[in-house]
């Protein structure tokens, strides 16, 4: 067997950040990897209807407004925001209000995204830093079926990778509404047999807010890579540094009674600082037969956040402006090898891996005043470890029938200190973690699968050692450190129509215990067990060479699974999402796009009795290459202006002029109005 057939997916799916290997196999037993327009093609290589691969030719045909949005790629995910453009990311998908990244577990270049223990809320997952020019491709998997996933991946995984080297120098400048401005440089010109990549950006954007966001970062990136696809290694250093002002969800009274705008705010002082730092170090090498990844890393992470949810609530004097400061510095390696072998006389690889990771975490809760501190809830200092194993096999039993099965375990170790001695504490918690997928096909260029999986999301440490709530003195209960979730999933693939791939699933998935929004402390709450069932379509469509279609419709269930008076809906819980992109390319001088999102009305309160509208946007481009290596594009977001809202809640609030309870209402954050950027990119 020829060293290329064995190369050939490695190439193809060259990515470092997710521990899985594809190892290659004979064409008799597995189809290669083929890129069809560009997207590529996952019969024979996904284990799910909900896995797959996007290609830098897709991401690079998004119109996004945020960097976040960039994740949207992935069959019903919503990214959207309800504070200053610094914060982390509200995320949708398969049911969830995943707040700012409960159960998605997100990745860049190896390095898990997600905080855990984090002041604002578990499993913060601030993708801000993220540079979309040096993406090269993104995976997703969604569902708890694949053992190389661990903490926060039970509603999905998605990973993105950055390039090694790009094709030529490039510079781009981009000027819009609402002041909007950003300049990025990157290169990769050879150095001692390798690479170096660099990339910096500078940018600033306010928003159509009445005290702007005046969200400014710088973000650098510096990458020396030596090898090839097959074998090879880099080494790479990340800053970014952001300051924003926030404009916070406000309450639906205040703009029905016209005495706010609805780009206003409460509270003016609210907002944000953040860096991020990290270096990181990937190998990977592959024989006929093995292939080994490593990474490693190190993230130094700071936040200042300030927020006021409830107003004048808590305290009609100074207003309820909270701080929640977090500083941590995380350890991580990750390592893998997988083995093509014989089982029962079959073709079988087996892959077996680790993840190990530990934080150093100090965080807080402070009572503020203009971002100036009156008092103190709660100091904590953290140190959380973390320590996963796991084994994957795959048999190919026939032709067009193949099994993954996994194992997975993972224990954690939590050590608290707390400004209160009756929170302080040291305990641990161990799960394990079963995964199944059955593969039937390729028929007709048609593939079925079934898959079944546990999975789970960690806690917040200081949940699993308290005994006294900070705030108000009294008993509080402790949660466990790590909470299971079970999932099953039927779902096909298909590609029997010319140029045209889709997929179809229906899915189950419970979870011992739901991960809540808490608007009065601005953080999350270990709440009821919960179950989802939904369905998703997904499509990809490219009739021409110049023509792409993207269009994925899903919907969800989600119900408490406990019995309660006061209701079994989950609040915020997203039921139907709706999307449809379309490129177009190579029409002569000619290029452009345009993106519909569509996510629909959500429960707000348990009984159902309060509920969000649904929220649309329109987003497009027009892109024209005035010469060679030289290209103008013009971007519109939000085109018809529609008055929605990028996230709503329900919670008490009061005002100044309202009574000491206050009122419970709607609270909303819009999404922007309608603006235009301009991009000048040049490639030399």
């Amino acid at each position: 067997m020829g060293k290329s057939v064995w190369s050939l997916p490695l190439i193809a799916l060259a990515t470092p950040a997710f521990a899985q290997e594809q190892l290659p196999s004979p064409e008799s037993e597995r189809p290669a990897i083929i890129v069809t327009g560009s997207r590529i093609s996952q019969l024979g290589v996904a284990d799910s209807a909900n896995a797959g691969v996007v290609t830098t030719e897709q991401l690079a045909a998004r119109t996004v407004y945020r960097p976040g949005e960039l994740l949207e790629v992935t069959p019903g995910l919503i990214v959207s925001q309800h504070s200053g453009e610094g914060k982390a990311n509200q995320f949708y998908l398969r049911g969830f209000n995943l707040d700012h990244g409960t159960d998605l577990r997100t990745t860049v270049d190896g390095m898990l995204v997600n905080q855990r223990s984090h002041s604002h809320g578990q499993g913060w997952t601030d993708v801000n830093f993220l540079i979309p020019e040096l993406a090269g491709t993104l995976e997703y998997r969604k569902g708890p079926y694949s053992a190389q996933d661990g903490d926060f991946a039970a509603a999905g995984s998605v990973s993105v990778n950055y390039v090694n080297t790009l094709p030529d120098t490039l510079v781009s400048l981009g000027f819009g509404e609402n002041g909007y401005r950003r300049a990025l440089i990157a290169g990769s010109p050879a150095v001692a047999g390798g690479h170096l990549l660099y990339a910096l950006e500078l940018f600033h954007n306010d928003g159509p807010f009445t005290k702007g966001d005046n969200y400014r970062k710088i973000n650098g990136v510096v990458r020396y890579s030596h090898g090839s696809a097959a074998s090879g290694f880099n080494i790479t250093g990340m800053a970014y540094e952001a300051s924003y002002n926030a404009t916070d969800q406000i309450p639906k009274r205040t703009v029905d009674a016209g005495t706010l705008d609805r780009f206003s705010s409460i509270d003016p002082t609210d907002g944000g600082k953040v860096h991020r730092y990290s270096l990181s170090a990937a190998w990977h090498g592959t024989t006929e037969n093995t292939a080994t990844k490593v990474n490693a890393y190190v993230i130094d992470n700071r936040l200042r956040i300030y927020s006021n949810f409830t107003y004048f609530l808590d305290d009609p004097v100074n207003g309820d402006q909270f701080a929640q400061p977090d500083d941590r510095t995380s350890f991580a390696l990750n390592a893998s090898h997988a083995r093509r072998f014989t089982l029962f006389g079959r073709p079988s690889e087996i892959t077996f891996g680790i993840q190990g990771q530990r934080d150093a975490i100090s965080n807080g809760l402070l009572n503020t005043r203009a971002r100036q501190e009156l008092s103190e809830t709660r100091r904590d200092r953290i140190r959380e470890t973390s320590v996963g194993a796991y084994l994957e096999n795959t048999v190919h039993w026939t032709d067009t029938f193949r099994t993954v099965a996994g194992l997975r375990e993972d224990y954690y170790e939590f050590d608290v200190r707390s400004s209160l001695a009756a929170n302080s504490g040291k305990t641990h918690a161990a799960l394990l973690s079963p995964k199944l997928s059955l593969i039937f096909g390729p028929w007709s260029k048609t593939e079925f699968y079934v898959n079944a999986g546990a999975g789970f999301h960690s806690n917040d440490a200081r949940g699993t050692v308290i005994s006294v709530d900070p705030k108000t003195g009294d008993p509080a209960d402790r949660v466990p450190g790590l909470v299971r979730a079970k999932g099953v999933e039927a779902g096909i693939r298909t590609e029997i129509v010319p140029h045209l791939q889709s997929t179809l699933s229906v899915y189950g998935l419970d979870f011992d215990s739901e991960l809540i929004f808490a608007g009065d402390a601005g953080t999350t709450f270990a709440g009821r067990p919960s179950r989802r069932v939904g369905i998703e379509f997904s499509n990809y469509y490219k009739p021409t060479h110049w023509l792409t279609i993207d269009a994925d419709l899903a919907f969800a269930q989600a119900r408490f699974r406990d019995a309660d008076p006061v209701g079994r809906r989950i609040p915020g819980a997203v039921e139907g999402v709706a999307s449809i992109a379309l490129s177009v390319a190579d029409l002569g001088p000619y290029f452009g796009a345009l993106q519909f999102r569509y996510f629909g009305p959500r429960p707000l309160i348990e009984d159902n009795s309060v509920r969000s509208k649904s929220t649309a946007t329109l987003n497009g481009r027009l892109g024209y290459k005035i010469g060679p290596g030289t290209t103008i594009e013009l971007e519109g977001f939000n085109l018809l202006d529609a008055k929605s809202s990028a996230i709503d809640y329900y919670y008490q609030s009061r005002l100044p002029n309202e009574g000491p309870d206050g009122q419970d209402d709607i609270h909303f954050h819009p999404i922007e109005s309608r603006s235009v950027r301009v991009n000048l990119i040049a490639h030399f």
